[in-house]
């Protein structure tokens, strides 16, 4: 891995469907570019100038320049990053980022029971006796 990532992901663990999607980048991250950090282990503590609550409002991201980036901007960073940026083409689409802004705070307040709706679930890893949510790990 770098020893500094291109951007450093903070994402809600007891959330089965960011669970589900954070797997799926790490999975395409090969080349280590992208820190994950789970903002609900017990031991997280916000960086300075960012509070929990807006955590878990929305997605944020740090590149490695310092900038934040949060919600939509965050997500495309986090594609671009592992090569994927296609896959998230019509977020780039200045007439309709105020739609999918929206659509995404939406859907990001909402996460939980779309989750349970999805049937998604965070399911544990337990290793030496000892459990932990998947997902739950910094890297």
């Amino acid at each position: 891995m770098m020893s500094k990532p291109a951007l450093t992901l903070y994402f809600d663990g007891a959330c089965p469907f960011c669970v589900a999607e954070i797997t799926r980048l790490r999975s395409w991250d090969e080349q280590g570019r992208i820190r994950f950090v789970d903002i609900a282990v017990p031991e997280f503590e916000a960086p300075p100038g960012v509070d929990l609550a807006a955590l878990n409002r929305e997605m944020h991201g740090r590149t490695a320049e310092g900038a934040w980036l949060t919600g939509i901007d965050c997500i495309v960073a986090a594609y671009d990053t592992v090569g994927r940026g296609w896959l998230v083409a019509p977020l780039r689409v200045r007439a309709m980022r105020p739609l999918f802004r929206r659509g995404y705070r939406l859907f990001a307040r909402h996460r939980q029971r779309i989750s349970r709706w999805l049937g998604l679930k965070v399911e544990p890893m337990c290793t030496d006796g000892r459990c932990a949510l998947r997902g739950r790990t910094d890297s």
